[in-house]
């Protein structure tokens, strides 16, 4: 048997302390009559428990019968019987805890000592506090216990005591409703500081000009799902935002970057491969020329090397991890942006009943509160199911197709899919150009702006995306030449458009000439 071994089977031999009943005779904190007052002006006002079941639960009273009293009372809410002492003292017959709590005179004592119900919200306040109180000892007792021991990895116990304290305030310390009035205000000064500013770029940018064109930039609490099938440039467009936001020239963003697949070590030859333009193949086998290694460094290593990019390379990642280790990126190193490759690898609960589809939701969810509550954009990239490759008309993946849950699509703000028609062997458009390195990044969700297909250029080869103009504008749109001649009767120069590499139909391409002057109109 190994010393590991060894130390958990010590560990589980040896009888656990809990050190939060040895506060050397401290009682532990508590407020019994305030306890009493909350039940009692529940049973006396009707609308009292729903300011009650806003602000505590269940197991926030100190005193078990008053922890019963409150569950039957709740009972009683979801059956939406009304509450009062009659009420009450038959549920509580019903859930043979009648006895447990002193029996129906102790249930009619309570509203003996309330006067009036008109301070019950502060009340309920205060048997919180003293909730919390009980907790935070209870949790600092474990985690003395948790220190003693010799086998505890004392980075899983900073992840654990993270988390624990995490759910006090997620659980019980929940945000109250905010007049809209207050709101107003920092609406406008969100309004008035945009209107002063010159760059379109509210987020975080990824870049692309024609990607932030729609986007403005990644936006803070946004959950953004980046999906495509394999092999088709997932990671790799995902590493060029997150090079494009920390090396931008005007506002770079310090990037929070979760690999479950790939380890630090390859993601960072990716991104110097980028940066270098030396192709991947070279800089993975090392065989690199002279120049090639002095354009490595040149180019690459020393503009990289201070760029502020976070990379965790933890396999199987649950989500309780990835949610103390994004908090402290964002409280140490001010991340503002959080990149996740990719969601399906990703563990959630640890619940034997719960099936895959389940788990990934709960996932989903998790991250989206935890960019409200970082107030950063988190992009996700997910996988997409095989019923892209069985369709036969489209390739273009669909909101359906996202793979194992369709929370996926519901808790994100923004869903984009990569489409490359190399990928199905596609390698002449409609109009017989070359779509060699055409990729197509369709915005198929959008909750605050429109839908549309960017059109970008893969260089997979160095691990690179550019706009597809030369320009770089990143548009689809060209205007025509200057000879072109203007439309009838218009009185001036006009500009037209065409959309390249669109599909159009004969009747659409009729519809652009005036059947007489054989010119666009």
């Amino acid at each position: 048997m190994d010393i590991s071994s060894l130390n958990k089977e010590r560990k589980r031999r040896k009888p656990s302390i809990d050190l939060s009943t040895m506060m050397y005779g401290k009682v532990p904190p508590q407020a019994k009559e305030l306890e009493e007052a909350v039940l009692g002006a529940i049973m006396l006002e009707k609308s009292a428990f729903d300011t009650v079941s806003e602000i505590i639960k269940p197991e926030c009273f100190y005193v078990d019968a008053h922890k019963y009293i409150y569950e039957a009372m709740q009972s009683l809410q979801n059956k939406s019987v009304p509450i009062d002492i009659l009420t009450v003292v038959e549920e509580l017959k019903m859930q043979e805890k009648l006895d447990m709590v002193g029996g129906p005179y102790f249930v009619t004592k309570l509203t003996n000592s309330v006067v009036s119900t008109a301070n019950i919200d502060a009340h309920a306040r205060i048997v919180l506090q003293k909730f919390i109180q009980r907790e935070l000892i209870r949790i600092s007792g474990e985690v003395i216990g948790d220190a003693y021991e010799d086998s505890t990895d004392v980075f899983d116990l900073l992840d654990s005591s993270e988390t624990k304290m995490f759910e006090i305030t997620n659980n019980y310390l929940k945000k109250n409703f905010e007049d809209i009035g207050n709101v107003l205000v920092e609406a406008i000064n969100k309004i008035d500081e945009l209107r002063t500013k010159t760059d379109e770029i509210s987020g975080v940018p990824s870049g692309f000009t024609s990607l932030d064109r729609v986007t403005y930039g990644w936006q803070p609490t946004d959950l953004i799902i980046l999906a495509a099938r394999p092999s088709v440039g997932k990671t790799a467009f995902a590493l060029n935002l997150a090079r494009n936001a920390a090396l931008h020239p005007t506002k770079p963003v310090a990037v929070g970057f979760f690999s479950l697949e790939m380890s630090a070590a390859q993601l960072v030859q990716r991104i110097l491969s980028a940066e270098s333009e030396i192709k991947m193949e070279k800089i993975s086998r090392g065989k690199l020329e002279d120049y090639e290694y002095q354009q490595l460094h040149s180019k690459g290593i020393k503009k990289l090397e201070r760029a502020p990019i976070y990379i965790d390379d933890t396999a199987a990642l649950n989500i309780f991890e990835f949610r103390a280790k994004a908090r402290r990126l964002v409280n140490k190193h001010r991340v503002g942006v959080i990149i996740i490759d990719y969601l399906q690898l990703m563990s959630g609960n640890s619940d034997r009943g719960s099936n895959r589809e389940q788990e990934i939701s709960n996932i989903s969810r998790n991250l989206k509160a935890l960019a409200k509550e970082l107030k950063v954009p988190i992009i996700a990239l997910s996988q997409l199911s095989r019923a892209v490759e069985t369709r036969k008309e489209s390739k273009m993946p669909q909101l359906s197709d996202l793979r194992e849950s369709g929370a996926i699509e519901q808790d994100a703000d923004m869903v984009m899919f990569i489409y490359r028609p190399e990928y199905y062997e596609v390698m002449n458009n409609e109009m017989g150009e070359s779509t060699s390195g055409e990729t197509h990044i369709r915005i198929a969700k959008h909750r605050n702006g429109s839908l549309e297909t960017i059109k970008l250029r893969a260089k997979l080869d160095i691990q690179k995306f550019e706009d597809w103009d030369s320009d770089g504008n990143g548009s689809s749109w060209k205007p025509m030449p200057p000879s072109t001649p203007s439309a009838p009767g218009s009185g001036g120069d006009a500009k037209f458009y065409i959309q390249k590499g669109s599909k159009m139909n004969q009747d659409e391409f009729d519809k652009g000439f005036d059947a007489e002057s054989d010119a666009p109109f």
